[in-house]
């Protein structure tokens, strides 16, 4: 199916229905906070954004390897839009998903939403490709994505750091949502696992909304967002809600990095973007986080690949519209 891809082929409908409902088959049975444990001799690298750059998450994949039973792959959301092979980064993410549903995971991001797609190319590109009802289908399974994921070490910390939040059993977690914390402090985990999301849109307010929308900022307390939708939260927040809940540190997305990386909020919030020289033109790299079952993270940079010459949003009508991530 690469191979194909990287030639530039569509993969027949029938074929595109088989993958979707087989992502949707064990997305649909997970809580909306997943649990994955990282058990001895098994690291999962996180993955950020990567908005339809198919050829650059090839490259990302030969970094990272294949999903397995040793390494596990956890993509956070934004796979679609902008990007001129949305299709393809979508079928490759579910593919691996119905094949390997435990060295998988997929968290949703605000791009998987159908205003986002309506206005960013998603809609457009799946339609042009394969028909209007596949991009319902698409719709309806992208509301069964899961919204956070906590990655557990099962090991304890090799070093011991009198500031790590640890869990009650004394161990490192982590919480990877794409966007970020709360508009109120009391939030947990327990929340999170029990938001009713299939069939539903983010909408501009609730838990769902800031779990894909928010920023952190580097003021303490909360703040308007720049987006219009959402608040920024700053460092006390984070501190607070990790504290609360005996969360290690947040990993999320949401926005570019010019190192593909950065480490905030005294080291309790991390923000990892994985599309390198976003929509062709930001000069950033991408990066990955990998965790090990000691909770400690290695970060890795990749520079962005060539591509043939289709232009980022060459699906979405009047040209590239803002760039509001």
């Amino acid at each position: 199916m690469l191979e194909w891809f990287k030639s530039g082929k569509s993969l027949p409908k029938r074929y595109v229905w088989e993958i979707v409902l087989g992502a949707y088959e064990h997305f649909s049975k997970e809580e909306s906070l997943v649990d994955v444990d990282v058990e001895d001799g098994v690291t999962i690298d996180v993955i950020g954004d990567v908005h339809g750059q198919f050829y650059d998450l090839l490259h990302l994949y030969s970094l990272t390897g294949e999903p397995s039973d040793k390494h596990y792959l956890l993509m956070n959301g934004d796979l679609v839009d902008r990007g001129s092979w949305s299709i393809e980064v979508i079928l490759t993410a579910f593919a691996y998903k119905w094949l390997y549903p435990k060295f998988m995971y997929i968290n949703r991001g605000n791009h998987e939403a159908k205003d986002m797609n309506s206005t960013y190319g998603f809609e457009g590109e799946a339609k042009h490709k394969h028909g209007d009802q596949t991009y319902k289908l698409f719709a309806h399974v992208f509301t069964t994505l899961p919204l956070a994921t906590l990655v557990s070490a099962t090991k304890p910390p090799n070093v011991k750091n009198s500031k790590d939040i640890l869990s009650p059993e004394g161990r490192k977690r982590f919480f990877i949502v794409h966007g970020g914390l709360f508009s109120k402090d009391e939030v947990t985990l327990e929340d999170i696992r029990k938001i009713d999301r299939v069939g539903k849109q983010p909408g501009t307010s609730g838990l769902m909304c800031e779990l894909l929308w928010t920023d952190p900022q580097e003021m303490p307390g909360r703040g308007p967002s720049k987006r219009g939708v959402g608040i920024a939260f700053g460092p006390d927040v984070t501190k607070r809600w990790c504290t609360l809940n005996g969360v290690s540190g947040i990993i999320r997305s949401h926005e570019v990095r010019q190192d593909g990386y950065q480490i905030e909020h005294d080291g309790l919030c991390t923000t990892v973007f994985s599309a390198p020289n976003y929509v062709d033109q930001a000069g950033n790299k991408g990066a990955f986080i990998r965790i090990d079952s000691t909770g400690h993270q290695e970060y890795s940079q990749f520079e962005a690949k060539p591509h043939p010459p289709i232009k980022p949003m060459a699906y979405v009508q009047g040209g590239l519209g803002n760039m509001m991530m």
